[in-house]
This record gives C-alpha cells, structure tokens and sequence, in this order.
C-alpha cells in the first residue's frame, strides 16, 4: 500500500522538486522550524526518496521520485476534474492466471473511461487465501464529478477510498440528480442479478431476515454481506455491471 504523506513532507518535497538546497535554504524556503526539517529529512532518507550531496550538504530528491512528481505535477495542470481520490480495489479469481488478465482488464478499462483521470497506480504480490488467489489494485485518479464518482463505486466496488482533494465539496443540481439516478438504476439493476440466480426459497429467507434486521444497522449489514457471499458462490462468473445512462 502506497504511503501516505503529510502536508509538511509534501511542502519540503515540493522545495526539493525546484532544486536542491540545504538544511538552511529549505528553513528558509518553507518556514518549518530546523529541528523538524531534520526529522522529516531523516525520514526521507530511509525511505530512499532523496540524497544529499556530501561537500555542499545539499538535499535533492532522488531522480525517479523527482521525474515521477513533474509527471503528476503535469497531468494536473492540465486536470480539470472536480474529485482526486486514491481508492483499493480487490480482486480475486479461482486461477492466478485469469487472476492476472481481470488485473490487466481492469486497469485498461478505468484507464478508457472518459470521466477518469488516471495519476498512479501499483498492485499487491498475489496470495493465495483458501481456493481463491486474490490481489489488490491501488489508483489515484481524479474523476469529473459527482456522477462520475458513483459510476466509480458501483462499477469498480473499491474496498477502500480516500479523497484527496478537494476539501470543500460542491454539487451543482444536475450532477447531483444525475448521480443519483444512475445510483437508483445500478442498485435496480443489481438486484435483479442477485435474485435471478437465487432459488425463490432463498429469496423469501433473504426477504425475512432483511425485514427483522431494519433498523439495526449491524444485523442489516450482516444480513448483506451473506447475501453478497451467496450471490459470489452460485454465480459461474463475475456479474455484469448494470448500464447507466450515458454521462
């Protein structure tokens, strides 16, 4: 899982992007006290994010670090998007092989959507839990807006999200309504798939269960969860993602 950096390492590496400099420029450059540059220095260095120059005790960010930063520096000045998120999506399958090619599936299909922005992204070793061999991907993207977002989550079904940026969020009334249609069709639409591979004798249990469970969000959201793991294993293949409107 990638790292997670806080507000005064990426303004110290933002300083360091521009050019090399010591301890002394970069105090004065960023306006963090000396005693907490040093600590946060010596944390780059072992992470191996940068190196200093032994006659003038210059910082500088390593190469790669560095032409990685300009690339995403670039892509964002170009990124009109409304939403940057960083988000985990697993992904298991009964081979490691197929497990591979839905890894390699997924990221080019993410990478075509129109409404995506793709900065970065890495991928877990795969392990093999029980009969399944599972991975994770992580992306940080940016996304258009509100719509694009929910088609983000029912489509992709990332296990983890965080939002980056921004943080004050607005809506305009149509993207809103929007999003939230599309949400009301892709729920519909898999509801429909759950209950035509379950038997009608697990779909009124189902129904029973859901009905003592509401208004206990614990129970109710147990009682999904087995429904999710029921539907996975008497499904053949994964299940289609239910069409939205067009965007």
């Amino acid at each position: 899982m990638a790292l997670k950096f806080t507000e005064l390492q990426k303004k110290i590496a933002q300083s360091l992007l521009t050019s090399p400099a010591t301890m002394e420029l970069l105090a004065e450059r960023t306006g963090i006290p000396k005693a907490e540059l040093q600590t946060e220095l010596q944390f780059f260095q072992q992470l191996k994010l940068t190196t200093q120059n032994p006659t003038t005790k210059e910082y500088a960010l390593k190469e790669e670090i560095s032409a990685e930063l300009k690339r995403r520096k670039a892509i964002e000045q170009e990124d009109d998007n409304a939403f940057r998120i960083q988000v985990i999506i697993e992904i298991q399958a009964v081979e490691e092989e197929l497990l591979k090619k839905q890894l390699e599936k997924v990221l080019e299909v993410m990478g075509k959507e129109p409404y995506f922005r793709i900065y970065a992204h890495s991928s877990a070793p795969i392990e093999k839990v029980g009969e399944r061999y599972s991975t994770f991907l992580e992306v940080n993207l940016s996304v258009r807006d509100f719509r694009a977002l929910v088609r983000l989550m029912f489509f992709y079904g990332p296990t983890s999200v965080e939002v980056i940026k921004p943080k004050e969020i607005k809506f305009t009334l149509d993207d809103f309504q929007n999003g939230l249609v599309d949400m009301s069709e892709m729920v519909h639409g898999y509801a429909e798939y759950i209950m035509g591979i379950l038997s009608r004798q697990q779909v009124e249990e189902f129904n029973q269960r859901l009905y003592k469970s509401l208004g206990n969000t614990a129970a109710l959201q147990e009682e999904m969860n087995k429904n999710k793991a029921a539907a996975a294993s008497a499904a053949p293949k994964m299940a289609p993602a239910p069409q939205g409107k067009e965007q």
